[in-house]
This record gives structure tokens, sequence and C-alpha cells, in this order.
């Protein structure tokens, strides 16, 4: 039975309103190109009310509403939207996958690392009541001085469409734990499971202004946030193009950002690998998700000496994964997200082939699918480092293969990239990888697997892969602001002026 995609509004200030110029944008299922509902288009005049109603929470009765409660209170409504998500996990996936193509089963897992997610900020919100007023050791005597870690303020988060629900709850979580008012701007690829966050917050009975919901194009809805005066941090995850532009835009204000963009991760695959494992943990890292992941390990370097046997392997077991409408049980590879990706991703596969690299499997639309935005997992060989297959975020299911002949060579072909991101080395040699591990420029590193990830643990890259990390006390220290408290305890008067003569 299909399931029905619920017709939405704004989320304004605990409310569901229509955008003022009443315009919406078609929801397509980019399994079956079908158009199965739409969503409100906002707009600049609409994000001044959104921001205005997060404003409004978070000075509201002198911020002991939200912003200045305790963090035991804030807690409370966490977990409460932790648990009415586990308890529509079911539909909630539904919904995912009917928005983004991605397999159900995936779809299912994001819906509990949500719950998860939001529980876990839960319980960093309780230890934040114990983390004021930290005494700070200094030297002179007659001071005392504590510190006092504080909400930002009022937050832009801006979303992806590869993981709706879950990207927005690695910042809505730890944003409310912290104290800040947030407007949340999901992708208009797919905003359907955001909208049911708000949903949530509203039958939990967040305060009002706390958490908006404002949907829309970047163009439209995201950009505004950017050079809102009365926005104070921006969160935004996406490509590097429009981190660039986001980052441009709130310098003009000094407005602090922190940015999770794209990548483009090498894998590292020595000679000393079990060669089945190796494989699925290289299609893992590069296929998941249809291959739309940030930290996709989609360079893949083999040792020269296992080349042949274990691209051999490679092919197997990408021959073995189910590509089907990914509402079918055991899919494991389904839709792209949009038409216009899916182009974008057959174009890097067209200029690759007329450059001289060999498609070694896939590349194409599955034959059995005949409606639908599908490309088959895809392995490309015969790469040089100055193609653009080898060089630029693909965002889709293609992984690109070189090989090398000695560790350093290894190393400096993982590095050579603008991004930096993640790094993922195959070897039983753990001391090499742990020199891996020291010299790969990258804020991740995964030794024998490929893109696991957890709630307490940064999340993050260098270079061109963003500014700051996400998940774990890190991500609740994005959202806060330290403010230094210092109290003159002597008696004595200063003396450094001479006090003038009494009358």
């Amino acid at each position: 039975m299909a399931v029905p995609v619920p017709s939405r509004q704004l989320f304004i200030a605990g409310e569901w309103r229509e955008p003022l110029l009443e315009k919406r944008i078609p929801i397509i299922n980019p399994a079956t190109e079908e158009i199965v509902g739409d969503m409100a288009a906002a707009t600049a005049e609409d994000v001044d009310m959104a921001v205005d109603a997060a404003r409004t929470a978070f000075f509201r009765n002198e911020g002991k509403d939200w912003s200045s409660a305790s963090g035991a209170y804030r807690a409370k409504f966490l977990r409460a939207i932790s648990d009415m998500i586990l308890e529509r996990k079911s539909l909630l996936a539904k919904l995912e996958t009917i928005d983004t193509g991605k397999p159900l089963d995936e779809a299912i897992s994001d819906m509990e690392s949500c719950a998860s997610c939001f529980k876990y900020y839960a319980e960093l919100a309780e230890a934040l009541d114990l983390k004021q007023k930290i005494t700070v050791s200094i030297q002179q005597q007659s001071f005392k001085t504590h510190v006092l870690k504080e909400p930002i303020g009022v937050v832009a988060l801006i979303t992806p469409w590869n993981y709706p629900l879950l990207m927005a709850t690695w910042k809505v979580a730890p944003a409310l734990a912290a104290g800040c008012t947030a407007i949340l701007k999901p992708s208009e690829l797919a905003s359907v499971t955001c909208l049911e966050l708000a949903e949530i917050c509203r039958q939990v009975d967040l305060p009002s202004g706390v958490l908006n919901v404002v949907t829309g194009l970047g163009s439209a809805a995201g950009a505004p946030m950017s050079t809102h005066r009365h926005v104070d941090k921006i969160a935004f995850t996406g490509s590097t193009a429009t981190g660039i532009k986001v980052m441009t835009a709130a310098a003009q204000l000094i407005k602090p950002v922190s940015l999770e963009l794209g990548g483009k991760s090498p894998i590292l695959v020595f000679e000393d690998a079990d060669l089945d494992t190796a494989a699925e943990w290289t299609i893992f890292g590069c296929f998941f998700t249809n291959g739309q992941i940030c930290s996709a390990t989609s360079r893949l370097l083999v040792h020269e000496s296992i080349a042949a046997e274990f691209l051999e392997k490679l092919v197997d077991w990408s021959k073995n994964i189910k590509i089907s409408d990914p509402m079918e049980e055991g899919c494991r590879l389904g839709a792209i997200i949009s038409e216009g990706q899916y182009e974008k991703i057959m174009s890097f596969i067209s200029t690759a082939k007329s450059e001289g690299a060999t498609i070694l499997y896939g590349g194409a639309r599955p034959q059995h699918l005949k409606k639908g935005f599908f490309i088959e997992p895809t392995i490309i060989t015969d790469v040089s480092t100055s193609m653009s297959i080898w060089r630029e975020e693909i965002f889709g299911p293609v992984l690109c293969v070189k090989t090398f002949t000695t560790e350093n060579e290894a190393i400096e072909l993982a590095n050579d990239t603008d991004y930096g991101l993640g790094a993922a080395v195959i070897s039983k040699d753990l001391e090499r990888c742990e020199r891996f591990t020291k010299a790969v420029q990258s804020g991740i590193v995964w030794i024998n697997c490929s893109q696991p990830c957890f709630n307490e643990a940064p999340w993050g890259g260098n270079k061109r892969s963003g500014i700051g990390r996400e998940l774990g006390e890190w991500g609740l220290e994005n959202y806060l602001s330290i403010k230094q408290v210092t109290h003159y305890t002597s008696e004595k008067p200063l003396g450094w002026y001479s006090a003038p003569r009494k009358q």
C-alpha cells in the first residue's frame, strides 16, 4: 500500500503557516519519477518571520523559557522527540525512502540513529548544568575567575538531501541542547521528514519558536539566513561551492559558521589485506546510500601486486548488489536523488571514458529498471590523477581505481586532493595503519573499515571539506559561547592611580 506524503506548510512559532507568496514546490519520488506531493516555498519574508519567532523564543521570559533554563529542562524535550521518532520509525523511514530513493533498510537505520542522537544530546544537556561556573586557575590572588557556557543565540541550520532527517538531527539536537533557538532549512530536494520533525516538536509541546522549519529553494530561503542580522550563527552541510557562498555572506557580519562540505576520500588496500573483507568494505564505503555520501571513499588505491585479483573480487561483489525499487526487501542500491544529479553523474562517467579511462563495471542504467534515476555501481580504472573523475566529488555510486607500489606513494596519492574529510586503510599491519593515520590529511580515519559513525565521536574535515566538527561534545560546543567572569575579591584599593586628596 502506498504511503501518502503529508501536505505541510512552513513551521513557524509552533504553528503551520502558509508561505506569504503561497507558492509550492513539487516532491518527486526519484525511484518512480512521479510527483507524490508538494512543499511550501518560502521567501525572505517568511525567513524574517521565522527568525523573529526564534529570537522571541530565545529571550522570552528573560530566557527562562528556554535559553537560560536548565539543561535538564531542555533534555526532557529532546528525549520526548527521541521517543516519538522511534514510535514513528516505520512511517518516517518509508517517507524518507519515497523522498530520497535510498533503500528502506538504510532509512530505517537512519531513523534509529536520529532517535539515539537526540537521546545522546539530552544527556549532554543535563551534563552542561554541571559545567557552569567552572573555576579558572589564575596567578593573581586578589581575583577569582570562572567560565560560563551560554547558548550562542539564534542559529540557522541548512542541511542536505542525502540524509535529510539525520543531518538535521546532527544540528538540531546539539543546538537545542545548548539552549539555542533555531531555523532549520532542509534541501528542497528532500524536506519531507524534516517537516515531520516539526510536527513531532509540536506534539511534544516544544516551546513555540524554539525550532522553526522553513522549506524552499536555497536562493530564496537559505541565502537570506546567511545575511540576516538577527541570526547569530550558521551551520551548513552541503557542497563546497555553496559552502563558499555561505561563508562569504556570513563574513559580512562576522557571523560564525560551521561547515561540513564535500569530499573525495581515499581508501588504501595493501597487499596483506584479506581480499573479500577488503572488497566488501570498499564497495560499502563508496556505494552505500547510492554513493551519495560526502565522506564516500571513492578513490581506491590498491597495491599493484594484488590489483588484478582484487578488481575481480570487486566486480563479483558489485554484481551481487541488489538494485531495485528501494521499498523492496533486500534492496542495497536505490535511485539517485534527482534527474539533475543523475545526469551530472552520467556526464562524469562519459567524460572519464572520453579521456581514456576504462569502465570496468557498470556505468549505465540497470536494464531491468525502465523508470527512476538508477545507476549501476560503477568501477573505473586506467584513471590519471588529472582526470575530473579522480579529482571532483561525483556524489554517486562511482569508484575510481589507481595502483601504487610503495607506502609513501600511496600516502602521497591519498593526500593529493583539495578535500580532507575521510580516509580508510585496509591492512593487517597495524604499525603501517598507525603511520597512515598520522600522515593522511583528513578529519576522519578508518582502519580496516569505511564509513562507521558514532554520536560520541567528532565528525568533520580539513581543507575544502569544511570548518569545525559535529557530533560528540564537539557538536555541542558549536552552539555555545564562552563567557569569562572575573571577580575582584580583595578589600584593598587597586592602587594604580594616586588617590585624590581629601578636601
